[in-house]
């Protein structure tokens, strides 16, 4: 039997480690913006068309390259991170698996241009497939450039399972930000198709938060600070009251790497167990310096899972830390048992000037002249005052007629018995009008949480949140798909909240969608939403609830354009909109919710496919006895 095993030819080889590290044109920024950062870059800038599709392009001013590094840098395992298997446990750069330009250069055209501050003239090579095209001299500023054009020229099939446009620029912004806050002490610009996205000068830790998430998070923001021999902590975490339904605010920063852990997130959580609302998250900036020896990166292909030595000390550290900085700030309630509050001053007193107490005495006072009460002698209970005698109490009404003003006699001669009280009359009738009314009622809410009702064949319960879901889904897939039959009501005052760029874009993608369903936007720029009319089924204290659910489930299930987006913004408005349980219904409301239910086109299930209501037959009651 000949043999049958053989060594695969270099592109094609790149072009499986492409599968790996090169899974959409996030990953490409992503692993060009560290590179850039490794080569001691003070400043770098991104530029980046039709969402990464066409071009991705990062500008550094870092060391560069010489012409042989430059060629050397495209093929496979080629680094300058590592030397022996040693320096895997003390890696303080980003890149260093050596795989990723020459992934690169598999999928897409590729062109370099570098070049070091003592060279004369730089470097520019043109690859395309693996294959070098162009290596020739070219002049060019200290620093590298690098193009990647036509990301999956090659394999098609992969391009088609690329995204929308909005979706994919949504993922390079991720990356965008998690590099940027890592490394605030570098200046990062991203353009897209021309306009500027992003502008970061060079800053501390907190202010490129801001920079990022806009100005309003700055008072949002707690800062937390630790430092012991295992790990340093560092960062901030955002107070309760803004917590949001999205966890689109949740960074983890290990050695300036963004890294995900489940195990770690759930310790913040529970630092701030009982201070949030349900299905709230908290929003976490956290900064961790550990030895690198104590980690292991290179268990991921995107090198975001990092394997640490003793995770269960770094917890009870981290959850401590956090719970220790709400308390101090003030966010949280604090135990001090060293302390009486009842000694505190009041805050009313605080600026009061201290009087010292004066003590009257009245020297005339003299206990023995006063009468003794009582008339047991064997105890010594004495009263420091004169009991005024009662035995004639008709003396006290001496002298009463005398002052009164003058009247006939017959009005002085007369009595009580002649005085007439108004009154009014206390009847039954309301109560009877009552117990008519609820006896002849076949309707009924129960637990401020489901609606009992009568049918024919016995018994129907319907639950009030999910079957108000359900109404609302279809009358809000009805405004939307039909514009002209949606229903606004106008604000008095703007209604202006607060949004990341990220999520200003995101809306960007449906706000046609959204007027449709009655939003007026006054304006929509990157940082600020101005509102001036909502859909008439909500309020206004409900919208930015209501826009918060909507940013999470686009995040989370990030549609295309097309119905699939429209579904999901009624699914999401009505869930947001509907009545919650304990909420009180009037015999008319719960009337009319089931009326309304029973209209709908789908009203045995809720948009999420729960069930809005369960029946009871009288044979089903009878077999309980």
């Amino acid at each position: 039997m000949s043999d049958i095993i053989q060594l695969l030819p270099d592109h094609v080889a790149n072009q499986i480690a492409a599968g790996e590290v090169v899974q959409r044109p996030a990953s490409v920024v992503k692993e060009l913006l560290e590179n850039a950062i490794d080569a001691q870059a003070t400043s770098i800038k991104l530029i980046i068309k039709e969402a990464g599709k066409t071009l991705i392009q990062v500008i550094d001013d870092g060391v560069g390259m010489s012409v042989t590094d430059a060629r050397l840098s495209f093929e496979r395992h080629a680094t300058s991170k590592i030397k022996s298997a040693e320096d895997l446990f003390e890696l303080n750069t980003k890149g260093f698996r050596g795989e990723a330009l020459a992934s690169i250069a598999a999928i897409a055209h590729v062109e370099l241009k570098t070049k070091q501050e003592s060279d004369e003239v730089g470097t520019d090579i043109k690859i395309e497939g693996s294959e070098v095209a162009a290596q020739e001299v070219c002049v060019t500023p200290k620093g590298t450039s690098i193009s990647v054009k036509n990301l999956f020229y090659n394999i098609p099939a992969r391009r088609n399972f690329l995204k929308s446009n909005a979706v994919e620029l949504r993922h390079i912004i991720d990356e965008f930000h998690r590099v940027a806050m890592a490394h605030p002490f570098i200046r990062f610009d991203m353009y897209h198709n021309g306009s500027e996205v992003f502008n970061l000068p060079e800053t501390n830790d907190r202010q490129r938060i801001v920079n990022i998430f806009g100005g309003k998070t700055n008072e949002k923001l707690v800062p937390i600070k630790e430092e012991t021999d295992l790990v340093a902590i560092s960062g901030f975490v955002g107070k309760p009251e803004y917590a949001k339904r999205s966890r689109g605010e949740q960074f983890f920063f290990v050695n300036d790497r963004f890294i995900k852990s489940p195990y770690l997130n759930h310790a913040v959580n529970s630092a701030f167990e009982g201070l949030l609302k349900d299905k709230a998250h908290p929003s976490y900036f956290i900064y961790l310096k550990v030895d690198p020896k104590s980690i292991d990166i290179n268990i991921h292909p995107t090198k975001t899972e990092i394997k640490f030595e003793d995770e269960h000390a770094l917890y009870a550290m981290l959850r401590s830390t956090i719970k220790h900085s709400l308390g101090q700030f003030n966010v949280a309630p604090v135990l001090d048992f060293n302390r009486d509050a009842s000694m505190d001053t009041p805050y009313e007193y605080k600026e009061k000037v201290v009087q010292p107490p004066v003590i009257e005495v009245d020297r005339a006072f003299n206990p023995f002249k006063e009468e003794k009460t009582g008339a047991s002698t064997s105890s010594k209970n004495y009263s420091s005052f004169k009991k005024e005698s009662t035995g004639s109490w008709e003396g006290l009404y001496a002298g009463l007629e005398s002052e009164m003003p003058s009247s006939s006699a017959s009005e002085k001669n007369s009595d009580f018995s002649s005085v007439e009280f108004e009154s009014t009359e206390v009847t039954s009738s309301f109560f009877e009008t009552e117990k008519k009314k609820i006896e002849h009622q076949s309707i009924y809410q129960l637990q401020k949480k489901y609606i009992v009702t009568t049918i024919k064949s016995g018994l129907v319960i319907v639950n009030q949140n999910r079957a108000h879901q359900r109404v609302l889904y279809e009358e809000l897939l009805r405004s939307i798909t039909m514009a002209s039959s949606s229903v606004s009501q106008q604000l008095l005052f703007p209604l202006t909240l607060s949004f990341s760029k990220k999520e200003v874009a995101l809306l960007e993608t449906v706000k046609e969608q959204l007027e449709n369903a009655g939003f007026v936007f006054a304006d929509l720029t990157l940082g600020e939403v101005q509102i001036t009319g909502i859909p008439a089924v909500a309020t206004e204290k409900e919208v930015s609830v209501l826009l918060e659910q909507l940013l999470s489930d686009l995040e989370n299930e990030v549609p295309d354009s097309g119905f699939s987006q429209t579904d999901l913004l009624a699914k999401s408005m009505s869930k947001s909109i509907a009545i919650r349980t304990g909420v009180e219904l009037t015999p008319e409301q719960q009337q009319y919710m089931v009326n309304s239910l029973f209209a709908c086109t789908e009203p045995t299930i809720t948009p999420d496919n729960k069930p809005t209501f369960i029946t009871f037959t009288v044979d089903e009651i009878d077999k309980k006895f």
